[in-house]
């Protein structure tokens, strides 16, 4: 009988170096993290994150690639077949869902913080393909909820306030949720 090998692949440890990051990102930001910290969650040396990453700035870059689209792969699969207000709610209800996860919910946030400190610091390296990311997002839902960038703009300041509610630790059951309540949505199940 054959023993099974417990080596991953290159293509399996560079998932979990993208898995990693985002964790790392997440919680420090793109000045705060180390490569040696994402090397150390994943089990790596560092000399080993650089044959499959060529540096900070890639895998920063794969991150939020990563959570860009699995924010549109939920979008899309709740929202297909819908057009209009109703593919807008059934995004915007599994929006809500999205921000439980805090790892996902910083990296985003983190991913707008990054750009901006980058870009005023002179480094506008990862902001541009930040933008293409986010521009690319936001057309998705354009079209999805009929091609109109009022309602697209009016979604995505919706889901930036959810995210804004959620980092400061607003209780479920606050008056700022209200609001929320009467639109027809709620709040995330995870907020405290």
């Amino acid at each position: 009988m054959a023993k099974s090998s417990m080596r991953m692949s290159a293509e399996e440890r560079r998932e979990s170096v993208v898995r990693a990051a985002m964790i790392e990102f997440a919680r420090s930001g793109y000045r705060g993290t180390s490569t040696e910290s994402i090397a150390r969650r994943v089990g790596v040396s560092q000399p080993y994150l650089f044959r499959l990453f060529p540096g900070k700035q890639a895998m920063f870059t794969a991150a939020a690639e990563r959570c860009i689209e699995e924010t549109w792969q939920v979008f899309d699969e709740v929202s297909a077949g819908l057009t209009g207000e109703d593919a807008a709610r059934a995004m915007s209800d599994a929006y809500m869902g999205l921000v439980e996860d805090r790892d996902r919910l910083m990296m985003q946030m983190q991913l707008y913080v990054s750009v901006f400190a980058a870009r005023t610091a002179g480094e506008d390296e990862i902001g541009a393909t930040a933008r293409e990311l986010w521009e690319e997002l936001f057309n998705r839902v354009k079209e999805r909820i009929g091609g109109d960038a009022k309602n697209a703009t009016e979604f995505f300041a919706h889901g930036m306030l959810i995210n804004t509610l959620v980092a400061l630790g607003y209780p479920q059951d606050h008056w700022v949720w209200a609001g929320f309540e009467e639109a027809g949505g709620g709040t995330p199940e995870g907020v405290e």
